[in-house]
């Protein structure tokens, strides 16, 4: 057993002034007891740099006090988060592995993005370190009969099922429904996976519009002219984007530029519309949006920490679901490490398995994970940005703000 491994009978035994009744206590008691917490290693793998970087700076606030809100919860485990940037590359993502497996890492956490995430899922498989996904949806990561992984977010499958079935609750409260639609998508490895998702998943849905056309595009494109002028042409209803920041910004200016105005612009389990530079650059543009998206629970006392410590640290910056994924990337390493007792592959993957954390930040379930190391427990809310802030509609038991839709023209008094 490793030497930074504090938790043994033995030193619980040296350390406690009444020591029988000290090991028959629960955790959470030893630490409030006075234990020094536990410290293992851990890396995080995020693209920091590269056109993926904001959100990858956003994911990284998340660990950044995760130490912070696993004291206040009386988890007795310090982190030692070792950081690796990505910069946005899936060959870098891979090195970035190699070299924090080398580096002493017992576990690993990324990448937001799906294509890095699955590059990392192989350097994991191959040096046999366990591998924790705080973001990607791409089937393969969790299909692919890995041994060494866990993701905590959804799957496109799941994303867009969850999708699909708050479209009806919205389209049920608004007492409005589109009678069409036309799917915008980025062409990587995510936007691939989405549209793959939809084309099987629509027709059992029973969905109440029709996908008149879908139109994909590079995930280098600096222009989406074009493609929105097609999107306009199909005279739709709604417009449902698969994409990510950057591209999100230069759909909805180019929106405004070609005067197109929807009903709504509504995606079907995807980032971009809810970030804070979108909702920055986007200005009144930005409002009324709506991500179909998993987010964090504001009835839970772990997200009430988050954001108090997220706000001390960060004044200036949005805590959302990156940064809420991330964080939990971080508590799932720390709970596995404390069921194992040990940094070793062979009792962390077990134990990572074996989890189940009641007591987390996002709304679900408990935390836990399936066969394939997918956690099933997450469900999807409707995040409308109103006020320059994601806030959740839907579903109602969870809702912080009324439902605006149809969204308000462009010039409309109500956007200001």
């Amino acid at each position: 057993m490793s030497n930074r491994t504090k938790f043994t009978r033995r030193t619980l035994g040296r350390a406690a002034v009444a020591g029988a009744t000290l090991l028959s206590a629960p955790m959470p008691l030893r630490y409030a007891l006075g234990q020094a917490p536990a410290t293992v290693k851990v890396a995080l793998l995020l693209p920091t740099s590269g056109g993926q970087a904001q959100i990858g700076q956003a994911c990284k606030r998340g660990a950044d006090v995760a130490n912070l809100v696993l004291a206040d919860m009386k988890v007795p485990v310090q982190l030692e988060i070792m950081n690796y940037d990505t910069e946005t590359k899936p060959d870098v993502a891979r090195t970035q592995a190699e070299k924090a497996i080398e580096a002493g890492a017992a576990m690993l956490v990324g990448a937001f993005d799906s294509g890095q995430s699955i590059a990392i899922a192989q350097v994991a498989e191959q040096r046999g370190v366990p591998f924790i996904v705080n973001i990607a949806a791409a089937p393969p990561i969790t299909e692919s009969g890995y041994k060494f992984i866990v993701r905590n977010f959804p799957t496109a499958p799941m994303l867009i099922g969850g999708a699909f079935e708050l479209h009806k609750e919205i389209f049920k409260a608004a007492k409005q429904t589109p009678k069409t639609a036309v799917l915008l998508s980025i062409n990587d490895t995510f936007g691939t996976s989405m549209i793959g998702g939809i084309k099987a998943m629509f027709p059992k849905f029973n969905m109440p519009y029709e996908i008149v056309e879908t139109i994909s595009y590079d995930a280098a494109a600096k222009d989406l002219s074009v493609e929105v002028a097609k999107a306009k042409a199909t005279k739709a209803d709604m417009l449902m984007p698969v994409c990510r920041l950057n591209d999100a910004k230069l759909m909805i200016q180019e929106m405004v530029k070609q005067r197109w105005e929807p009903m709504i612009v509504m995606n079907p389990g995807a980032p971009g519309l809810y970030e804070q530079d979108f909702l920055k650059t986007m200005g009144k543009y930005g409002e009324f949006h709506i991500s179909n998206v998993p987010w964090l629970d504001p009835k839970s006392a772990m997200t009430a920490s988050l954001e108090k410590h997220h706000l001390a640290k960060f004044p200036n910056d949005q805590l959302d679901l990156n940064g809420g994924f991330t964080f939990e990337a971080m508590l799932i390493a720390a709970q596995a490490y404390l069921a194992a007792k040990s940094t070793k592959a062979d009792a962390l993957m077990p134990a990572l398995r074996g989890l189940k954390i009641d007591q987390h930040v996002m709304i679900g379930g408990p935390i836990q994970f399936d066969a394939k190391g997918q956690n099933v427990n997450i469900t999807a809310a409707a995040v409308q940005n109103l006020k320059r802030k994601p806030t959740v509609v839907m579903p109602q038991a969870s809702s912080a703000s009324p439902l605006v839709f149809p969204m308000p023209g462009w010039n409309d008094k109500q956007r200001v």
